[in-house]
């Protein structure tokens, strides 16, 4: 009898981040991207778990593309004893050599910020993830394969690469698997990028699949299509919107593409007088170095030519050290910031938005995905205080959603994109989505797919993958790292977040000590019934 191989699912599964995915064929065990955690403090923690599996066990990583909901575990595998090769395309190499470096940075310097204030409050101190020897020890396992070069990953598995359309060196990955004359084929989309994308050319693969494991980020949402012309309209109608004398445009922006299309369709406006000349900042050490590898690969991108003039335009500034940064506060006079973490979570972005976010001269438009349990998101959904590194700051900026400079194909394009890879013999897992956007997608792809073949996998689950179908693994992993239906949500941190600042609200409106006596007593009781 034939082996059958099996597929495990520990990440990206309910959720759109911690990109992971074990494809196991006898003795063979590949690993397709090895994403970090990010969203609630749930998720998060999953980062600090062991793997489930052992790392020193896996013939080889297959690396879709360079961002860190895709990359960034790599040096904690690596930190575990992988010691084998990370198959990426050039320019994945290339951004990975800098984005597993900033994480690494990152994470030190929190987890320092943190221990100091566990130090006051007597806590234990928390070690990171990884270091960043840990990252440069994974890049020299990266191993380059260009689109469309056939390489061998483990004993009877062979894949190439596809261009995703998403990110400047973003794959799809076909995989086959088995030594005979039909041997089972996949094809892990990885992320898939919208149409019009200002960078990148549209995604393309064969068709003819056994299984298609495909993205859902947006599988519930149709956005209105957006050539170059109608992108930038939209994009002068918020910077006019935004421009105070005394004011600032805050953006959110992921560091690698996002910046950089941002970026050249703002200098674009500039210099056609479509919307006044200010400073641009670009305050993110990791952009900085990301724009020199675009610079390096703009011919292999579309419109690497206005990507250049961007870069090279007299009123945008790039900082780097510290002491830059905070310059930046000094600044008067109308400016735009542009500024990692996309979320909110990290970085520099929650240092401007300490600064600006009170102020009702300020605007904060955001450009990418926002995942639950994320600053981002809670801008997003209204919320009207927020806390920042241990500050409560209410919210008076505007705050702004801008959805075209997604790197997600939309639902309707996604439906498309599976389509165009039809037939598909044995089924379609949809991941990396959240509950509504794997609901829309499975919705849309129903008309032409049959329901039983539309598959939710959850956070580590397993499947083994038959000619005919595939069936669950009962068992995959026990117990479960969290519990499966958790994953994609706020949870209790966010709750109780949420539950101290609507205290502080109800007491700053209480009229005296009196009625604020009232409210507390009346929380006090509720925790007594409660218990």
């Amino acid at each position: 009898m034939a082996i059958e191989p099996t597929i495990r699912f520990h990440g990206a599964a309910g959720t759109v981040t911690g990109s992971c995915q074990l494809v196991e064929f006898g003795a063979t065990k590949i690993l397709v991207d090895c994403g970090l955690f990010q969203g609630s403090k749930t998720e998060k923690e999953l980062n600090y778990r062991p793997f489930p599996f052992n790392p020193k066990a896996i013939d080889a990583v297959i690396l879709t593309h360079a961002h860190i909901d895709h990359s960034g575990l790599l040096p904690k595998l690596v930190r575990l004893g992988y010691d084998g090769p990370i198959f990426a395309t050039p320019a994945t190499t290339d951004l990975c050599s800098v984005m597993l470096a900033d994480s690494a940075h990152i994470q030190e310097s929190e987890v320092d910020q943190l221990n100091r204030r566990n130090l006051r409050r007597g806590r234990d101190p928390v070690t990171p993830i990884y270091i960043a020897r840990d990252a440069a020890a994974a890049i020299t396992l990266f191993r380059q394969v260009r689109l469309g070069s056939w390489e061998k990953a483990g004993e009877g598995v062979r894949f190439r690469f596809w261009n995703a359309g998403h990110l400047l060196g973003s794959a799809s990955v076909e995989m086959e698997i088995g030594t005979g004359p039909s041997p089972l084929r996949l094809l892990f989309s990885g992320d898939i990028g919208p149409r019009h994308k200002l960078l990148q050319f549209d995604a393309k693969a064969p068709s003819g699949w056994d299984y298609v494991i495909c993205e859902s980020t947006y599988g519930n949402v149709e956005r209105e299509e957006a050539d170059d012309a109608a992108r930038r309209h939209i994009l002068r109608s918020e910077v006019l919107t935004a421009v105070h004398p005394n004011g600032a445009l805050l953006i959110p922006s992921f560091a690698v593409e996002r910046t950089q299309e941002l970026l050249t369709d703002l200098v674009y406006l500039m210099e056609t007088g479509a919307v006044p000349k200010c400073p641009i900042i670009i305050d993110s050490p990791l952009a900085t170095r990301a724009s020199e590898i675009f610079h390096r690969h703009a011919r292999e991108l579309e419109n690497g030519d206005a990507l250049i003039r961007g870069l090279e335009s007299k009123n945008v500034r790039f900082t780097e050290t510290a002491e830059q940064s905070k310059a930046v506060d000094l600044i008067r006079g109308f400016h735009i910031i542009i500024a990692a973490s996309g979320m909110c979570e990290a970085g520099r972005i929650r240092h401007r938005l300490k600064n600006w976010l009170w102020r009702d001269e300020a605007t904060v438009l955001l450009v990418g995905y926002q995942a639950n349990g994320t600053l981002g998101r809670l801008l997003e959904d209204g919320a009207s205080v927020v806390r920042i590194q241990g500050e409560d700051i209410s919210v008076r900026a505007r705050i702004r959603k801008l959805d075209i400079y997604s790197g997600h194909a939309d639902g309707a394009e996604l439906a498309d994109w599976v389509g165009a890879r039809q037939p598909i013999s044995a089924g379609v897992f949809l991941v990396h989505g959240e509950d509504e956007a794997l609901q829309g997608l499975r919705e849309r792809l129903s008309t032409s797919l049959p329901e039983d073949r539309l598959i939710r996998p959850r956070l580590d689950s397993a499947f083994r993958l038959g000619w005919q179908g595939a069936v669950e693994i009962s068992g995959a992993v026990a117990p479960p790292r969290i519990d499966p239906v958790r994953a994609g949500r706020t949870d209790w941190h966010n709750d109780f977040q949420k539950l101290v600042l609507d205290l502080q609200d109800e007491l700053a409106k209480a009229a005296d000590d009196k009625a604020r006596g009232v409210v507390i007593r009346r929380l006090r009781r509720a925790l007594q019934e409660e218990a």
